[in-house]
Parts: C-alpha cells; structure tokens; sequence
C-alpha cells in the first residue's frame, strides 16, 4: 500500500512560502492563516499522484480507508487531518470499535474519530477497568457519562466490588432517571470522603438532588481546605442553595496564594464543570 505523507508535503510548500515571504504575518497572524492554508492544500491536486488529498481518500472505500489509517500507524507516517476527515464523514463505528483493543496508537485514534459512539460505550467501559492509561480512561469516561442511565447497572456493580469507584461515581453522578439507590451511594459517597471531597461534591452538583443539601451544609461548617471550601460552595449554589458564612481560611496556604495573586472568589474547579 503506497502511503503519502500529506502533511509533510504541506509543510514543505509552507517552508518554502515563508523563506520566500520572510515578513509575510506576524507570529499571531501565522495561527490564524495557516489552518486556511492547509484546508486550500487539501483541495489541491499533488503533481505525483494526480489527485488533491481530499480526493484521494474520498475514492476509498470504508475498508480502504481503515486499513489507511492502520497503515500509516504501524510503519510511523503523519495520518493527515484529510484521512482523518475522510473517516469521520463516513458511518464507520463498526470498523473503528476493534482498534480500540490495538496499539496505544490504534486506540488514540479510535477514541478521537469515535467519539462519544453509543455502539462504542461496552468497549469503553472495558477501558475504564482495563487501561492503565489514565488518559484513555479519562476519555472514556467523558463519553461514557452522556450514556450513564445505559450503563447504570454496570457501575453501580463496579462500584460495590471497588472497581475504578471513583469514575463510576462520576458516571452515576450523570445518570438522569432518579434513583434512590444512585442518590444514597453518591450522598454515602460524599460523606466518607476525605482526599476526594471536593470531587465528590461535585458529582452531587451533577446530579442535581437538593435533598443533598443537608449534607453538604453539614461538611461545609467542617474544618476543611479553601480548595474543598470553594467546590462545596458551588455545589451548594448548583443545587439551589446559598453559604454566605463568613470563613477564616488565613492559615490555608492555598488561600494566601490566591489572595497574594488578588483573586480570592475564584472557582478553581469552575472549567472541570
């Protein structure tokens, strides 16, 4: 199988542009100006082989492309965003599932064309027990949550034999049909916690039950960290609740860094959300 390393030819033509333009953009300009570039080079026909990259992979068939994309993996050539574009356009879940059990590479690359794929979630759940790649399981998990009610039974049980509990807490915190077994688990959950007392809180925030917010007041009157502080605050306003307790955190020495930064109302944990 002929391989063609689209993306080192565009970088090629690109070098060349710039040593010809040497003040052409300015630094900024450039990041805005080169995706534009390379999405032009995809329509562009490559004298060696006739056709534009685009067209190229868009008279493969599903298995061709597949076997491309494994291809240009195995033997270590740059797989393009058109090969990767191609892919995506097509109904390909069922080709793309069985790499998830390949090479790191192989898995990389399924999660990111999978996506968040219904067909794909027992895989996924597999991963998360399995993997010993705390990204892939960190990206499993991410989609896994937008199929929780699905897979409820399954992390209910994984969490009761101690098996990853911590994203199976996650996964449940997102389940949508009430339940009060979910509910106690998440609440019984929430109060053992120690290290995981802020990511805990927030998996009652996600879940979205005020019956939560006994228990949260309770902790939040605790003597606890500015960090565990901020997220059962938020979790108390994401429920419907209010804390406007004034609290001395002047020992915590994550909240003199704040304060020495001018910035104590921060949500550290607003972009995990």
């Amino acid at each position: 199988m002929k391989l063609y390393d689209f993306d080192g030819m565009f970088e090629e033509k690109l070098a060349a542009y710039i040593k010809r333009n040497p003040r052409g953009y300015t630094e900024k300009q450039w990041e805005d100006v080169i995706p534009s570039m390379y999405s032009k080079f995809g329509d562009t026909v490559v004298k060696s082989l006739g056709k534009t990259p685009n067209q190229f992979y868009a008279e493969q068939s599903n298995e061709e492309l597949l076997a491309t994309l494994r291809a240009h993996l195995q033997k270590g050539v740059p797989v393009s965003e058109y090969l990767c574009r191609a892919i995506e356009s097509r109904n390909m879940d069922d080709l793309l599932i069985p790499l998830l059990q390949g090479s790191k590479d192989e898995v990389s690359y399924a999660l990111n064309l999978l996506g968040a794929s219904e067909k794909a979630v027992p895989v996924y759940m597999e991963l998360l027990v399995s993997s010993d790649d705390e990204d892939v399981r960190n990206t499993c998990v991410d989609y896994v949550k937008e199929f929780a009610d699905d897979v409820k039974g399954e992390a209910l049980s994984n969490y009761k034999e101690g098996v990853q509990p911590e994203y199976m807490l996650e996964i449940l915190s997102r389940v949508i049909a009430r339940d009060e077994e979910v509910f106690n688990l998440l609440v019984s959950a929430f109060r053992t916690a120690d290290e995981n007392l802020a990511l805990r809180a927030s998996y009652l925030a996600a879940y979205g039950d005020e019956r939560a917010l006994d228990y949260l007041y309770e902790r939040i009157e605790e003597d606890i960290s500015y960090a565990d502080f901020q997220e059962l605050k938020f979790a108390i306003e994401a429920l419907g609740g209010t804390y406007d307790k004034e609290r001395d955190f002047s020992s915590d020495p994550y909240y003199e860094i704040i304060k020495s930064h001018g910035a104590v109302d921060i949500d550290i944990f607003k972009d995990l959300k």
